[in-house]
């Protein structure tokens, strides 16, 4: 079997058993604060095991796209170099919400397995739990004995807390598990040692294809279990094992998942893939992986970027550039070519890269030209400072240069160092790292306790659509410790409340209980639970009497500001795809009482014109007055036909809601709110254009009373100038006069300074002292800047032999220190410029550095300077 049919008879076997098959999940997590990416099939449904809200169906299967770089489940620094660990991976998954159990699910996976895909009998083992006491949680008889009458005690191994114990974060649904795995080896091999023997051992033919976790309990914060209010049963199966399994492979990467890339890469790169060549197979390998989960994460929403999600992206991408320039010769960028291989093999069950094959090839093609700008340089000071080192351990000071300097992440340097036999200092990378570069970590700022329940409750009912006050019963809160003192997290039965999602913020209001007032600040959706969050003081009485009902009433004109904001978003996309072209679409956007902020798809900045025609044509809606037509649960395929946009990364249900202002403009899929008719907006402005990352460009635009201010503004300017220029009509001439009046004084007064500078030369030199067979000018000059130091050593460089110069001054109160030295004293002496000024820097204060023949530097204590020109000497002699 092709993978392709290997996938849909996975998926038709499920339906046949009467499940519902649905669309993968995005890779990045959405409303879930416990995940920066989607790491396994179970999380799009982590609320249903929660009891948080109801399945469409009690049976699903599907197919999902995971992605395992970080955090507890991470599979990186094993992908190459092993031959079935994957950054990103299938995980063919089939669900039960309350419905069946172990005995179906155990059963339909040795049917799939053994009569479907007729796998060899006598190759299978499984594994049970065997239980652990500190947990409370007894040996799985239910499972041994569902085992022992397919396969037969011999095949059946117990497994500990470790194997057979699944949890997919801290917190949250685990229970135990049964584990599937199967023996490739040759028979030869086989008939050697038993398989038993090797399971969980990392053997790269013996390997786990599949796993039934079967979900009987809840992680609370505190390490407790509790049981779930129903038993669930959530397997996952990996396709490009199970690929390698069915097409007798003895590597993932030998099935056709992977060889049409390995192949490409390979040809492109001159060389040949299975040839016993170490570090080329290694490469090929990682390549083939990595741009899986570069190509996919960027069509679902998530650009590279320096921090949280974007910085692992922008880290796989460079680990993966560097293995091409290092070991197959790439010295131009060549992923973004593979994007229109991935986007063909999987356009029929994850088309939006696909639809996106443009975009993400120029995105990762930008990408690698950024990096390959620094990575030879980069490779080159590593590999000089490797010779030099001592003990086997690269410091974590050079660890972080060589991240701000040249791009490097640190595991990036870590493995090109433990290539060469050295480890990093990551401990010391990490105090040397500044906390905005750091890799992605939970927040520090929170702790929160367990939920308090106080009674069962399905998903909160959002009625914020139609009402903007409701009574309403807490169901459950939470205590969160932050650094600034506590907040109270309300989960109600119902809410008016729109919490964070899509680019709009939460709704803020008031709990009224009698005449007491509690101040909601935000709303949050995690999961699918709506969190309304406070710091009021009156919420520890509340609790102590235990009042949990009340009047929940949203603030209605900070509603009003936002919903006009994101009205207005519609119909700027609209307008953007109407003038700059159809291959617009949104990359991210944020819609506040103040602002809206829109990123969108778009290789080239938005000229002026073209930022009129869009605003115009906003405008031209807002006048015609447009009435909303508000279409909800409508079946999504239906919705795609009508022609509706969806955003690419986000994950729709089966039914969704249609967002119309004129179906021959604006047809949208939305949750957010909105205005009645458009002319409720007002008034549309751009305040910005600019760009974000490679191939993403962001506007900002206000709207309503914050336009018309601007605009008020902005006349008062205009009439401020107008008084000064009396007597001038034309004050954009007059302006213009000015700035060439302004430009023509400062190249007289910079000629006047080159004057002053070349005078204070021939004073210097006049200075030169002897230090041993050295010379040196050392003086406190005065200048107006601090350029001016480096001016004055580069004019003073030729003019003696063996010279080092070395001036000081005080520019507005705050030091500044210049070092040059000549080229011939740098090898012959081994003197350093950098190293002579962050001596010097100590005596003010202050620190810098630079390069061997010039550096400098600055501080804070002037008084200082003096005892800087002695040091040099000191240095020197």
């Amino acid at each position: 079997m092709t993978s392709d049919q290997i996938r849909q008879n996975y998926l038709d076997f499920f339906r046949s058993k009467g499940h519902l098959i649905v669309a993968s999940a995005p890779l990045v997590a959405k409303n879930d604060p416990t995940l920066m990416f989607n790491n396994s099939g179970m999380a799009q449904f982590k609320d249903y095991f929660l009891g948080n809200g109801t399945p469409p169906s009690k049976r699903i299967a599907d197919t999902q796209k995971c992605l395992r770089v970080s955090g507890k489940h991470n599979d990186l620094e094993d992908v190459g170099f092993d031959t079935y660990h994957h950054t990103m991976f299938e995980m063919l998954g089939n669900w039960s919400f309350g419905d069946y159990f172990k005995q179906e699910a155990l059963t339909w996976s040795w049917e799939l397995l053994t009569e479907v895909f007729k796998l060899p009998k006598e190759r299978i083992y499984v594994s049970v739990f065997e239980g652990d006491a500190k947990d409370g949680v007894p040996f799985d008889q239910e499972a041994w004995d569902i085992w022992k009458n397919m396969v037969g005690e011999e095949r059946i191994i117990l497994g500990n807390k470790k194997d057979n114990f699944w949890e997919m974060g801290e917190v949250g649904p685990c229970g135990p598990c049964s584990e599937i795995h199967i023996d490739l080896r040759n028979q030869d091999e086989v008939d050697a040692v038993s398989g038993k023997t090797l399971v969980n051992a990392d053997h790269p033919q013996v390997v786990e294809i599949w796993n039934n976790v079967f979900m009987q309990f809840e992680r609370k914060a505190d390490g407790s279990l509790i049981p779930l209010p129903s038993k669930h049963v959530d397997t996952g199966m990996g396709f490009e094992r199970l690929c390698m399994a069915i097409q007798g492979k003895q590597s993932n990467y030998d099935t056709d998942v992977f060889q049409g890339t390995i192949k490409f890469v390979a040809d492109l790169a001159g060389k040949t893939y299975n040839t016993g060549e170490k570090w080329t197979d290694i490469s090929l390998r990682v390549i083939a992986d990595h741009i899986r989960a570069i190509a996919f994460t960027i069509a679902d929403g998530q650009l590279p970027s320096n921090n949280k999600a974007g910085y692992v992206i922008r880290r796989i991408l460079r680990r993966a550039v560097r293995y091409g320039y290092t070991y197959l010769g790439f010295r131009e960028p060549f992923l973004h070519q593979l994007v229109p291989l991935l986007a063909n093999q999987f356009a029929h069950v994850f088309p939006e890269l696909k639809a996106q094959e443009e975009f993400v090839k120029n995105v990762i093609r930008e990408e690698e030209n950024s990096f390959l700008r620094t990575l030879e340089l980069g490779i080159k000071r590593l590999d000089n400072l490797l010779v030099n080192e001592k003990g086997g351990v690269l410091n974590g000071e050079t660890v972080f240069e060589l991240y701000d300097t040249f791009g490097f992440p640190s595991d990036l340097t870590a493995l090109i160092a433990k290539e060469k036999g050295y480890e990093i200092d990551e401990a010391g990378y990490l105090v040397a790292l500044d906390e905005q570069k750091a890799r992605s970590r939970k927040d520090a700022n929170k702790e929160a306790t367990d939920w308090v329940e106080i009674r069962e409750s399905a998903a909160t009912e959002f009625l914020g659509y139609d009402y903007s006050e409701l009574p309403v019963q807490i169901i459950k809160y939470r205590k969160v410790k932050t650094k600034v003192g506590g907040e109270y997290h309300f989960v109600f039965d119902q809410t008016p409340f729109y919490a964070e999602m899509g680019g709009q913020v939460g709704d803020s209001g008031t709990f009224w209980v009698g005449e007491i007032s509690i101040e909601i600040n935000d709303c949050k959706k995690e999961n699918d639970l709506f969190i309304h969050i406070s710091n009021d003081k009156n919420i520890e009485n509340l609790i102590e009497n235990k009042v949990f009902e009340g009047i929940a009433k949203i603030n209605i004109e900070r509603r009003n500001l936002i919903t006009s904001n994101h009205t207005a978003t519609h119909l700027m996309l609209s307008a953007m795809r109407k003038v700059l072209g159809n291959h617009i679409s949104q990359k991210g956007s944020f819609q506040n009482e103040e602002v809206t902020r829109f990123d969108f798809s778009h290789f080239s900045k938005v000229s002026d014109q073209e930022i009129a025609e869009i605003e115009n044509m906003v405008n031209e809606k807002i006048r015609l007055n447009i009435s909303l037509d508000e279409k909800r649960n409508v079946p999504i395929a239906d919705a795609i036909a009508l022609g509706a946009t969806a955003t690419f990364g986000e994950k729709y249900g089966d039914f969704v809601r249609v967002i119309t202002f004129d179906p021959a403009f604006s047809l949208e899929l939305c949750g957010g709110t909105h205005v009645a008719a458009t002319g409720q907006i007002g008034l549309f402005k751009f305040v910005s254009e600019g760009s974000v990352s490679a191939g993403v460009r962001r506007v900002e635009a206000i709207t309503g009373i914050k336009a018309l201010s601007l605009f008020d503004e902005q006349l008062n300017i205009v009439s401020e100038i107008k008084e000064l220029f009396k007597g001038q009509n034309d004050i954009v001439k007059a302006v213009k006069n000015l700035q060439e009046e302004k430009n023509a004084l400062q190249k007289k007064i910079e000629s006047f300074e080159r004057e002053k500078l070349l005078t204070l030369k021939d004073s210097l030199i006049s200075k030169i002292e002897f230090v041993g067979d050295l010379r040196l000018i050392a003086s406190k000059v005065e200048v107006n800047k601090a350029d001016d130091l480096k001016t004055l050593c580069f004019e003073l460089r030729n003019t003696a032999h063996q010279l080092v110069v070395a001036l000081v001054a005080n520019i507005d109160g705050k030091p500044a220190l210049a070092v040059m030295v000549d080229e011939s004293l740098v090898t012959s002496k081994n003197l350093n410029a950098g190293t002579l000024v962050r001596e010097m820097a100590k005596e003010v204060k202050g620190g810098g550095g630079g390069q061997a023949t010039f550096a400098s530097a600055g501080g804070s204590d002037v008084n200082g300077l003096d005892k800087a020109l002695e040091k040099i000497r000191t240095l020197l002699g």
